[in-house]
């Protein structure tokens, strides 16, 4: 390592919330630090962009509620504007049914998901089990084990046979809201959420660098972009796991560390906001929600910012995201609005703009939401990464004890990271190793 290279006291690889919020832990600890990003953008997973009316409109990861402390505080604190989903009304499953038996079903469909949640993860009778295997064995209705499918495939957006039961229960059992999930949205995005972070890191953020190679040993790290290299005695990677494993670490990370980024897959989500010049489902006494059993992964509600902005956002997961991928931009905007008008009626035809992400081969975060442990053996994965090989670290919401998959989880898992990381400064070790 030369005079002539950059130095600080930590490098952050990616601007999602994680690296975010690891940064603004750092900051308050008066640690020197630069985040690179690979995008043009911070955010990750959770973007904005302006459709074709030229309104800001959230095409990542959008929603919250008040089960979320972490976010909800962030968004209160930086003077955000909740809008509430409209929840009012009749929910439809489609093919069609009675108002009672779409209620039964989403209740038989969760009793399914509590039944699930209360096994224990380490329980030898589901070794090796998938979701897929475990769901044929119950004797449940065949509604609810249909509606239980698409809320599993639409949420992970991975079709059930790829997911470990073990894996499924010990995640879902850290996504502890009581109120919905979708409780809110915000009216200025969530996007700019992560904007206003970033500009409290002043000019510690640089963007269109992506990150190729970290070189590590007791002195420190090396971590090398496209424009050029900068020493550090920590590296904080605050990737998905999926994505931090595409990295080239020299020398290679231990074995059991490379195994666990190994086992994780994303999933395929496609995301569409449909706007309308009104909210004619309200007139009729739904509340925008559908669900169609006859296409697990979709799934529609209410996004309207108020009644002058009203839209349905649909989200397309799993193996139907897949499916739909190849779709042309107007053969996909047909099969949507075929879809809704099936389901809520002509009206849903009299589209003012439609505008579609597909997430599916991302390149910088993967397909979904969430990375999800595909392997049905790696139990010890997510550990072994937190642990990481100082000094080269690990966060990603995916590993986080809360909410992991979440905006919220990422918050979480920035901030531990980044209690490790000043941990391991201002160890004896590490401040030897470094001559300070």
């Amino acid at each position: 390592m030369t005079s002539e290279l950059e130095r600080t006291g930590v490098v952050i690889v990616g601007a999602g919330f994680t690296g975010l919020s690891a940064a603004l832990e750092l900051k308050r600890a008066g640690i020197d630090f630069l985040i690179l990003e690979a995008r043009d953008r911070v955010g990750g997973r959770v973007e904005a962009v302006r459709n074709g009316l030229g309104e800001r409109i959230d095409s990542g990861g959008q929603f919250l509620c008040e089960d979320m402390p972490e976010v909800m505080a962030l968004a209160r604190t930086r003077g955000k504007t909740l809008v509430e989903t409209y929840v009012d009304g009749d929910f439809i499953a489609h093919p069609s049914m009675s108002a009672i038996q779409a209620e039964r079903t989403y209740h038989g469909a969760m009793a399914i998901r509590e039944r699930m949640n209360g096994i224990e993860p380490d329980d030898p009778s589901i070794e090796g089990m998938s979701v897929a295997t475990w769901l044929e064995r119950q004797h449940d209705a065949a509604d609810a084990k249909t509606a239980f499918r698409s809320m599993i495939e639409g949420l992970w957006c991975l079709p059930m046979d790829r997911v470990p039961l073990w894996y499924l229960i010990d995640n879902d059992r850290r996504i502890t809201n009581e109120v919905p999930e979708l409780q809110y949205s915000l009216h200025e995005t969530m996007q700019s959420l992560a904007e206003d972070l970033s500009g409290d890191l002043g000019g510690r953020v640089r963007l269109n660098e992506p990150v190729t190679r970290i070189e590590h040993g007791r002195q420190g790290v090396l971590v090398v972009s496209a424009k050029g290299a900068i020493e550090a005695r920590q590296v904080l990677v605050a990737l998905p796991p999926a994505t931090a494993a595409k990295l080239d670490f020299a020398p290679a990370l231990p074995s059991a560390l490379r195994e666990a980024l190994g086992v994780w897959e994303s999933g395929a989500v496609i995301k569409i906001l449909v706007r309308y010049a009104k909210p004619f489902w309200r007139e009729r006494g739904l509340c925008g929600m559908v669900m169609w059993r006859d296409l697990p992964g979709l799934f529609a509600c209410d996004a309207s910012k108020d009644a002058e902005h009203a839209a349905l956002v649909v989200f397309i997961g799993g193996p139907l995201a897949l499916r739909w991928q190849g779709l042309s931009a107007a053969a996909l905007r047909a099969e949507v609005t075929t879809r809704l008008q099936d389901a809520l009626g002509p009206d849903a035809g009299d589209i003012i703009d439609f505008s579609s992400r597909d997430w599916i081969q991302d390149r910088w975060s993967g397909g979904a939401y969430s990375d999800l442990v595909v392997n049905m053996k790696a139990r010890k994965a997510e550990r072994t990464i937190v642990a990481g090989a100082p000094p080269v670290h690990f966060a990603a919401s995916e590993l986080s004890p809360s909410f992991p998959g979440y905006v919220e989880g990422a918050i979480v898992a920035g901030r531990l990271a980044a209690r490790k990381v000043l941990a391991d400064l201002q160890s004896p070790i590490a401040t030897s190793a470094s001559g300070s």
